[in-house]
């Protein structure tokens, strides 16, 4: 039956606008999730835990025409829920996480352990014991079955999980023809943290810290998100300030990485000229941020009840004045990007992704909006203040570099837009009201289109003021899967460039 038929069967949820939770038995959970998919609602996110006291659960949130629809199955002890991997390609790696974490495991073939790496002993269940046995050190080395290729000259070229430069640990096994890549299977989980396991042992007017701290470049999303479910499950709205000095730290996130980016695929290519420009421009804004808020990175910007400091004429000045600059120099270097021979040979026609792909995967956020994937929470499902803002989307169709390259542009100059209408808007009033906790128990979501996509959270009370259970999604768990399909034709050392153009969170998939 369609969605908005088990849309209508389930009751309201805290938190994230149009938000609903539905509890089903262990035979209706396949018989939703094949309506979700025939009726093209994404998968935002799956996890599992104690979804009620002493019952084990797992949950799954999608995204659907009316509103974001959460779904809860009970799960035995020692049991097993049914597998949704044919129908969404990217809960593979969400189911192995749950299994890895809790113990409850699908019903799907794939049982390869994804965020463990033998540094607890396999029995052990960071999310449901009190506590966890001392790690062996060193940790034995397990025995990861890749998938082989086989046939007459295919040879396999190992990359990571260390290398060069500062980016963090991911492991890319290429199997190879000539200088053609035949497949691609990425292994990660390396920079886990155990963030689920401590959201637990945090208050929950504490963990929007924690929060913004699952992936460093998302901070702002990320933080949003969980006091967007707070709030909501403390039954409280933002001041109209509060609302709109968050939404200008969510675009000045959005335009830094942007600008970040641009530099470095120009860089992947060859363009060294380009990391330069982008770099200055980027570190122009956050010197500008950090005059106006008092950090570079706003980690720690987004409280329960508003914000951690209002922005006074000061700080706004030095934001529009860092709009101003960046509204003439990144259109000239735009048209240095479009007219460099070298750049478009590199860029065009490489790492594609299709529409059809696209959806077929689940392709989400900036590089789904690439690929033709027109979706944005900031339009599409708006939370305040981004109703009354009037948010242009970005969309492209060819799912190459070069479109990757051409939305980054586009959403630069949304971003300095709205920036300038926002600042414009600010009405006197507080940024910020106390929040009280909420009672044991409740349950509520935030979800937020952070600059790579969709950021999600679930958020559950417990006693005495602790988080009871807090899943943080990241978009990078859609969207890393498809870099595999994106490569394959291509060659190795086109890897970085396809790899950048996508700028996937490696933290943020690991927990």
């Amino acid at each position: 039956m369609p969605l908005r038929t088990w849309w209508g069967a389930a009751r309201e949820l805290a938190g994230a606008p149009r938000a609903r939770l539905l509890a089903v038995a262990p035979e209706s959970w396949r018989e939703v999730m094949q309506d979700a998919t025939a009726g093209g609602a994404p998968l935002l996110a799956l996890w599992a835990g104690n979804g009620a006291p002493h019952q084990r659960a797992v949950c799954a949130a999608l995204m659907g025409d009316a509103g974001v629809l959460v779904i809860w199955l009970p799960v035995g002890d020692g049991g097993e829920y049914p597998g949704i991997q044919d129908l969404y390609p990217a809960a593979n790696r969400m189911q192995r996480a749950a299994a890895d974490l809790t113990g409850i495991r699908s019903s799907d073939p794939d049982r390869r352990p994804w965020l463990r790496h033998s540094a607890w002993p396999a029995d052990a269940r960071p999310l449901g014991s009190p506590s966890m046995p001392p790690p062996v050190s060193p940790p034995p080395i397990d025995d990861y079955a890749f998938v082989r290729v086989l046939g007459e000259g295919v040879h396999e070229v190992a990359v990571g999980p260390v290398h060069a430069g500062t980016i963090e640990p991911g492991h890319f096994r290429f199997s190879v023809v000539g200088e053609k890549v035949l497949r691609l299977e990425e292994r990660l989980g390396y920079a886990h943290k155990g963030i689920e396991r401590r959201f637990s042992e945090l208050g929950l007017l504490e963990g929007h810290r924690l929060a913004a701290r699952v992936s460093g470049d998302s901070a702002v999303a990320f933080s949003w998100a969980y006091c967007q479910a707070l709030e909501g499950m403390a039954g409280h709205d933002l001041p109209a300030r509060a609302a709109l000095l968050r939404a200008l730290a969510l675009e000045l996130e959005r335009c830094a990485n942007h600008l970040g980016d641009l530099g470095a695929i120009g860089n992947d290519a060859g363009f060294a000229f380009g990391l330069a420009q982008f770099s200055r421009l980027k570190e122009h804004l956050l010197r500008a941020t950090l005059q106006a808020f008092g950090q570079r990175y706003l980690l720690d910007f987004i409280v329960p009840g508003g914000t951690r400091v209002d922005l006074d004429a000061r700080g706004a000045a030095a934001l529009d004045e860092a709009m101003a600059l960046l509204s003439r120099e990144v259109p000239r270097l735009r048209d240095i990007y479009d007219e460099h021979a070298g750049l478009r040979d590199r860029f065009a026609e490489a790492g594609t992704v299709t529409l059809d792909l696209a959806v077929r995967l689940g392709l989400t956020g900036l590089a789904g909006r690439a690929s033709g994937q027109a979706f944005d929470l900031r339009v599409d499902h708006p939370w305040p203040p981004y109703a009354g803002l009037s948010v242009k989307k970005c969309v492209q169709s060819a799912g190459d570099v070069l479109a990757r390259v051409t939305v980054r542009f586009d959403e630069v100059r949304e971003s300095i837009r709205l920036v300038r209408r926002i600042l414009s808007d600010l009405d006197p009033g507080a940024h910020v009201i106390p929040i009280p906790d909420p009672d044991p128990g409740v349950f509520g979501v935030g979800l937020v289109e952070g600059w790579r996509g969709p950021v999600f959270v679930a958020l559950e009370a417990g006693e005495g003021g602790r988080v009871r259970r807090c899943h943080p999604h990241d978009p990078s768990w859609q969207n890393w899967p498809v870099l595999e399909h994106a490569i394959i034709g291509n060659i190795v050392p086109d890897f970085p460039l396809i790899n950048k153009s996508f700028n996937l969170s490696y933290s943020g998939q690991d927990l």
